[in-house]
This record gives structure tokens, sequence and C-alpha cells, in this order.
């Protein structure tokens, strides 16, 4: 018969909670890559707010994306389900950016003080431009285009 030896126990417990780590952290952020894990993503509301009814319905197509009115001066808007981010950093000039951060895919799930956030590593950018502010991306959010007919802000 073969003996368990003390090292042996050791490392099949160190093994195991190794393993239970890095299965934790696996899920962390879920990255915009991760596609089996998403939810559907016209279902879900934006971290910053539930979306309002016309951007349930919008597409490429030209259908509205939002109102002006649903995007706050100095702020914006996350629209997951498209994976854009909607600013509005002066009154009546509105912006728009891919809604997926350059450090590791993970979508943005905020616009606060001045900045798009992620959740995931912290990383910050501005809602002027899309630019690197503060943490590990080093890339800059790419600009997305829209139009402003009215009151409605369009995908272009």
């Amino acid at each position: 018969m073969a003996e368990t030896t003390r090292r042996a126990v050791v490392l099949g417990a160190g093994g195991a909670g190794l393993a239970a780590v890095l299965t934790a952290c696996a899920s962390y952020g879920q990255p915009a890559g991760n596609d089996a894990a998403a939810p559907s993503s016209e279902a879900q509301p934006s971290y910053s707010g539930s979306e309002p009814k016309a951007s349930k319905k919008a597409d490429s197509g030209g259908k509205a994306l939002a109102a002006t009115g649903d995007i706050p001066e100095g702020g914006g808007k996350v629209f997951e389900g498209k994976k854009i981010v909607v600013t509005q950093p002066k009154a009546g000039e509105f912006k728009a950016f891919s809604a997926t951060c350059t450090h590791q895919g993970c979508t943005v799930a905020e616009v606060a003080d001045g900045t798009i956030n992620c959740p995931c590593h912290g990383s910050k950018f501005s809602i002027d431009d899309g630019s690197r502010v503060a943490g590990p991306a080093q890339k800059p959010l790419p600009e997305k285009q829209i139009t402003v007919d009215g009151d409605e802000i369009k995908l272009a």
C-alpha cells in the first residue's frame, strides 16, 4: 500500500483552493466577448438607469436611440444592449462612444463626474472625446457616429 504523505495532502488542498479563487475571478466583470454569460441585451437596463421606451425599439436602421432629454448635460447614458454610451459634455452637444472598455473588453457601467467608468478594473474615459483619464486602459473609447434630429438621437 502507498502512504499518503503530508506534502501530498498540503499540495492537494492548496491546488483546490487556487482553483476556487481562479474560478471566482474568472466571472468578475464579464468581458464583452463572453456571449454565453451575457444577459439578453434588450431586456436589461443599463447601470445608469432604465432605458427610455424609444431606445428599446432602437436599431441602427434610423430609429431613435434616445431622446435628447434622456442624456443629462455634463453626463451621459450607457446603452448596454447596443454597446454604446452617449454623452452630453455641453448643452446641446452629443457624443457617442463604444461602451466596450479598451482594457479587457468589459462593458462600461456608468457616466459620472465627467467620466465614463468601467467597473472591471477602474478605467475612466472623458465624456468629451473618449480619451483615457484613469485606470489601466491605454487607448481611448472609439467614437461612434450619431445624428441629432430634433429631440431624437439616432445611430448614423
